[in-house]
């Protein structure tokens, strides 16, 4: 495991131990969390020497999460080819050239990148990954295209946004439409998938998220209600309001994707390949419950985002009851 030491490689890492593996992580030794079942190597990926002590070792499966310069996994990835039998990559959704249609899967084109390329935007850095990987492996490259993830550890605050706000209570803004299909992926969930797919061989490109009719936006919102208290009271806005209002969605509404023809690909996934190749979704109200105990359990919680001002919020609220003039 290149890392290991948060969320998605911190799951793998403890799935992959679970299952009995022999597992080494590969970190500057700089996180404060480490699995006691791992072996740990101490290195810097960013070094031109940092890997050589990997390559002299055999290697059944590699794991990578990087999202950064591609040069990176390029890097990894060759220095690994020789002696590694598969290389997993987390890659994301994020790689198709928009806009993406209802029903995209993995021939839809992606955006432009390069394996050779500096730290540039997400989409490009992960289609940049992907390259790398696959010049590297070949058929033995294994490209998860993850959507939202979501789980126990989250780093980004996603989640963990919805869970907080709902403890607040009170009003809560809700983005409608409220049964539109909310596609996300437990990060355990995707942790188990690709392990299996790196021990049963899964070459190319999968859309790793939930099915349609797993979860819709009120699914979510209703389970982080009632699993805080029940003190929060969903008020759905049409998303033309939510838009008008200038609120800055991605900081007080995480995942929530606005319908329409420009990003219907993200909402409506094809995801045959994935349910195929082993994935199995627990239901949302298993994420949401245990992301909650993760949060208010004993230990340290990452600094989220503030996400939207409270008075902010109400206003947009407001806005949307009060009739036009």
């Amino acid at each position: 495991m290149l890392g290991g030491t948060t969320f998605v490689g911190r799951w793998v890492v403890t799935a992959a131990v679970e299952r009995g593996w022999h597992v080494t992580t590969f970190t500057r030794g700089l996180a404060g969390w480490a699995h006691p079942g791992a072996e740990a190597v101490i290195g810097d990926r960013l070094r031109p020497a940092g890997l050589a002590p990997l390559a002299e070792t055999r290697w059944d499966a590699v794991v990578d999460t990087w999202a950064g310069a591609p040069r990176v996994v390029r890097d990894s990835a060759r220095a690994l080819a020789g002696c590694a039998g598969r290389y997993a990559y987390v890659s994301s959704r994020a790689v198709y050239a928009p806009p993406t249609p209802a029903g995209l899967n993995e021939d839809w084109p992606t955006v432009e990148a390069s394996a050779d390329a500096e730290d540039t935007d997400y989409a490009p850095n992960k289609r940049g990954g992907e390259i790398a990987v696959e010049e590297a492996f070949g058929d033995r490259a294994v490209l998860a295209r993850a959507g939202l993830i979501l789980g126990p550890y989250e780093d980004q605050g996603r989640l963990p946004h919805w869970l907080l706000r709902a403890a607040r209570g009170g009003e809560m803004l809700a983005p409608g439409p409220a049964d539109q299909p909310f596609r996300y992926v437990d990060v355990r969930d995707l942790a188990a998938w690709l392990l299996d797919a790196a021990e049963g061989g899964v070459p190319g490109p999968v859309n790793l998220v939930n099915p349609e009719g797993h979860c819709t936006t009120r699914d979510l919102l209703e389970a982080a209600a009632e699993v805080t208290g029940g003190l929060a009271e969903p008020v759905w806005v049409e998303p033309e309001a939510i838009e008008a209002s200038g609120i800055d969605r991605w900081a007080a509404l995480p995942g929530w994707i606005p319908p329409g023809p420009a990003q219907a690909g993200l909402i409506r996934t094809d995801v045959g390949r994935a349910l195929a190749t082993g994935l199995r979704c627990r239901p949302v109200a298993a994420t949401v419950a245990d992301t909650w105990a993760w949060l208010t359990g004993p230990g340290d919680i990452p600094d989220f985002p503030p996400g939207v001002d409270p008075a902010e919020e109400q206003a947009v609220i407001d806005a949307w009851r009060r009739p036009a003039s």
